[in-house]
C-alpha cells in the first residue's frame, strides 16, 4: 500500500525523500517476504521441500541478509538526507536532490550483493539422503579462518553496530539543529509581531516529527537484537543446538522477532505524521473497494 501511494507522488514531499520512502518500504516488504515468510516460516516448518535443498538454503541465507541490509541501510540515507537539509546547507545542493537519490538506490544494492557473498561459502549441508544434500548449517572451517572471522565481525558492524550509532547519531543532531534555529526565529519574530501563526516552524516541527519517528522505531525495536547480541553472541537462532530455555537464547529470539517487526511499523507512520498521505490511503483504499 506505501508502495503504491508513494510511487504516486501526491503526498506533498519532495521527489528525493519519495524516493528515499519508497525505497525503505519495498526493502521492508522484501523483508517480511524473504527472511519472515520464506525463511522463518516456509524453510523452518516445511522440511525436505525444495526450499530445504542446501544450494536453494544458501541462496535463501545469502537473500536474507540482503535484504536486511537493504532496509537498514535506506533508513540511514533517509535520516541522513534529512540531517544534511537542516544542518549542512552547503552539502545540501549537492546531495539532496533527486538524481543522488537515484544513484544511492541504484548503486547500494549492487554493492549489498557484492559484500554478501561470502554467505555462500560459509554455510555446508547438514545432511545427505540419497546422494542429495539437504539443510544449512554453519561451516566450522569457513567461520575459524582469518577471512570468515574478519567477515563476521564486518557483517556485524555493518548491520548492527554502525547503523545504531549513525541513526542516533544524526538524529540527536538535527534536533538539537532544529531547536536551536527554531528558538532563534522565534526570538526574532517577537521583535516583529505576536501570536501569529508561523509556516516556517511548523514545516519544521512536522519534518523532525516523521524522522524522529521512524528512526526512534527502528532504535527502540533493534535494541534488544543489538544488546542480545553483545551479552550472548548469537546470531543465527535456527542454528542453534544449545539449550531453548536459556534467557540468551530466548532474549535472542525476542530481539529477531522485533528486529523484523521494524519493517512494519513505517506505514502507520507516516498515516501518523503526514496528512497528504492519509488522503492518498483513502483514495486508494475507495478504489479497492468499489
Amino acid at each position: 500500500m506505501s508502495i503504491v501511494i508513494l510511487s504516486r507522488g501526491n503526498c506533498g514531499l519532495s521527489r528525493c525523500i519519495s524516493l528515499y520512502m519508497l525505497a525503505m518500504a519495498s526493502a521492508d516488504l522484501l523483508v517480511m517476504i524473504i527472511n519472515v515468510i520464506v525463511y522463518h516460516i516456509f524453510s523452518y516448518n516445511f522440511l525436505f521441500s525444495f526450499l530445504y535443498h542446501t544450494s536453494v538454503c544458501k541462496l535463501i541465507l545469502y537473500l536474507t541478509a540482503v535484504t536486511l541490509d537493504l532496509s537498514t541501510w535506506f533508513t540511514i540515507f533517509f535520516t541522513f538526507d534529512r540531517f544534511a537539509v537542516i544542518c549542512c546547507r552547503k552539502f545540501k545542493t549537492l546531495y539532496c536532490n533527486e538524481r543522488t537519490a537515484a544513484v544511492v538506490i541504484t548503486f547500494f544494492p549492487l554493492l549489498t550483493l557484492f559484500k554478501n557473498i561470502p554467505f555462500f561459502f560459509a554455510y555446508n549441508h547438514e545432511k545427505i539422503i540419497n546422494k542429495v544434500h539437504w539443510g544449512c548449517q554453519p561451516s566450522g572451517a569457513f567461520f575459524s579462518s582469518s577471512i570468515g572471522v574478519v567477515f563476521f565481525w564486518f557483517h556485524i558492524a555493518w548491520g548492527v553496530w554502525l547503523p545504531f550509532t549513525l541513526i542516533a547519531l544524526f538524529n540527536c543532531l538535527t534536533i538539537r539543529r532544529i531547536s536551536l534555529a527554531n528558538g532563534a526565529r522565534r526570538k526574532l519574530k517577537s521583535n516583529v509581531t505576536e501570536n501569529k501563526y508561523d509556516a516556517e516552524i511548523d514545516n519544521r516541527r512536522k519534518s523532525v516529527t516523521l524522522l524522529f519517528t521512524v528512526s526512534s522505531s527502528f532504535l527502540l525495536l533493534w535494541l534488544t537484537a543489538v544488546i542480545s547480541f553483545v551479552t550472548t553472541r548469537i546470531v543465527n537462532v535456527n542454528s542453534y543446538r544449545g539449550d531453548r530455555t536459556n534467557p540468551g537464547y530466548i532474549a535472542t529470539e525476542i530481539g529477531t522477532m522485533l528486529k523484523f517487526l521494524s519493517s512494519c511499523p513505517n506505514t502507520f507512520i507516516y498515516a501518523a505524521a503526514q496528512k497528504n498521505f492519509r488522503k492518498e490511503l483513502k483514495k486508494v483504499l475507495r478504489c479497492l473497494t468499489f
